[in-house]
């Protein structure tokens, strides 16, 4: 799961500013500049669904224990999250195509690093330090695109990045499927992170060619204590979850688990202060005064949760309970990446403008019914259920996910003050991809937790189903909690509010909204 955006802490009218060089409209550089970091862009975006399909392979030919797999995953996402905010003020700061060659180049090296890993834990660790250079690398691309192109042109700009999006939706599963079946030169799943190499390369020289240079006008000082606070509050927590059924569940993890709540206190605490002091936290307080932007937080975080629990226990029912190939299981999944991308842009287009937050919470509702729809497809065939027979329910899940997706980020931001919508955007994506992080974590929990330790060949499908149904009803109840807390946001954005258009916060384009798409 869970992100191309702009920085986090920028808006876009600030974006071209006295220290900004735009380029001329009659300028072709910028294009190619466009291709570079929505290349970029697109280079992101499957390497969070191309891991998962790859994931029994990996577990098979590396030897990596369940806990291992969780944080194959979730480690990219809990460093994604903790270095987001800060990767966005970096760009402001010190220029945004030197962070994003900073990040394609270390992306690229991280990669090599993966593919290459000669242990389960070298892999882990690769995977960290590949989600700390997106996290540099993703916050500028469309800060890059913002200082590049005028106004006008953002639009064609903006609908070409949903084409890419659609395009990273599919093509993600499927490719990992087939770079995993095809065990190029013996590497078995090394492929998945290798491709990256030439990819990177190139944009790492066309970019430092093509891309213009751009600062922030007036860009927010760097909160590095809040980037530790929050990772460590968060390692606390994840950490014993994925580690705890293993080790049959020691008396430390519990007091880590408690003490991660010592650490959120200390931070709000911290927050607090250097907002008084420099006008620049990590986490902008004040925001959760807004009602509707503090019920979307709790939305985009449990949201993740959810998404985080459904594709990684997905992959293992279908490859490591049903015994299928990864090609099998990419294929599966082409339907639902496509139901998501269309109902998101009608969403978007039609639906929101017209029914607001109706539509929301008719994909929280759709989702759980996709979600109750698949137990019941699996208990009813078990381990003879074939492929087309999965096509309605993850038809169903995906209209409800696309209706939520694409729309979301506004209705939470409708509320929040302008001055505030850059902080705000960029907030929303790192709590998203915190919730994914802390999804995966549970996954040790709500699905290892049914099965037992000592497995006979006999007895792997069926305990991996029942474990699969069992973690979708957690599923299932997470979309209905979000169905709740949707009430709390507007019942319509104000940009589709008659008249509001003009005193609408016009925020950052939501970043992280793409990586939501084909979570």
């Amino acid at each position: 799961m869970t992100s191309t955006e702009t920085s986090p802490e920028t808006s876009p009218e600030s974006a071209p500013g006295p220290r900004t060089a735009q380029a001329a409209p009659g300028d072709r550089r910028r294009w190619l500049a466009l291709a570079i970091v929505m290349t970029a862009a697109f280079m992101d975006l499957v390497d969070v669904t191309i891991v998962n399909i790859a994931i029994p392979s990996i577990r098979q030919d590396a030897g990596a224990s369940w806990s291992q797999i969780q944080w194959i995953t979730a480690g990219y996402a809990l460093a994604f999250a903790a270095g987001l905010i800060t990767g966005g003020r970096l760009g402001d700061i010190h220029g945004r195509k030197r962070l994003f060659l900073l990040g394609i180049g270390g992306f690229t090296l991280a990669s090599a690093l993966c593919g290459f890993a000669a242990n389960p834990e070298m892999l882990v660790a690769s995977r960290i330090l590949q989600g700390a250079m997106a996290a540099m690398m993703v916050p500028q691309v469309l800060s890059i695109v913002h200082a590049t192109f005028p106004a006008h042109e953002r639009g064609k700009v903006f609908g070409l990045f949903g084409a890419i999006v659609g395009l990273g939706a599919v093509s993600g599963p499927l490719l990992g499927a087939l770079l995993t079946e095809w065990n190029l030169f013996g590497l078995e799943w090394r492929p998945i992170f290798l491709i990256n190499l030439p990819v990177g390369i190139a944009g790492l020289i066309l970019g430092s060619r093509f891309i213009t240079e751009s600062k922030a006008p007036k860009a927010l000082k760097l909160d590095l204590v809040g980037v530790v606070l929050v990772t460590l509050g968060l390692l606390m927590l994840l950490y014993p979850l994925t580690r705890g059924r293993e080790l049959d569940w020691p008396v430390w993890g519990y007091v880590s688990m408690a003490g991660s709540i010592g650490v959120a206190g200390a931070l709000v605490a911290y927050e607090r202060r250097k907002g008084a002091r420099d006008g620049s936290p990590l986490i902008e307080l004040s925001l959760f005064r807004v009602r509707s932007f503090a019920a979307g937080v709790a939305v985009q975080t449990v949201f993740g949760v959810g998404l985080g629990v459904f594709f990684l226990v997905w992959t293992l029912y279908m490859q490591t309970g049903l015994g299928w190939s990864p090609l099998r299981a990419g294929l599966t999944g082409v339907p639902f990446s496509l139901a998501v991308s269309t109902a998101a842009g009608l969403s978007v287009q039609k639906l929101v403008p017209r029914f607001g937050r109706k539509v929301l919470q008719t994909g929280a509702l759709t989702m759980a019914i996709g979600v109750l729809l698949y137990i019941w497809e699996s208990e009813r065939y078990g381990l003879g259920i074939a492929p087309w027979q999965m096509a309605l329910p993850l038809v169903v899940m995906g209209v409800g996910m696309g209706l939520i997706v694409a729309p979301l980020t506004d209705a939470v931001l409708s509320d929040v003050p302008r001055e505030h919508a850059g902080s705000a955007s960029g907030l929303i994506n790192t709590v998203q991809q915190m919730g994914n992080a802390l999804g995966l974590g549970l996954v040790a929990v709500v699905f290892f937790g049914r099965i037992g330790d000592r497995l006979t060949p006999a007895e792997v499908g069926p305990a991996f189903v029942n474990a699969f149904e069992h973690a979708l009803g957690w599923v299932a109840l997470v979309m209905f909690a979000i169905f709740l807390l949707m009430f709390a946001l507007p019942k319509r954005p104000a940009q589709h509010v008659e008249g509001g258009a003009e005193d609408a916060p016009e925020a950052a384009p939501s970043g992280d909204r793409e990586r939501e798409l084909v979570a």
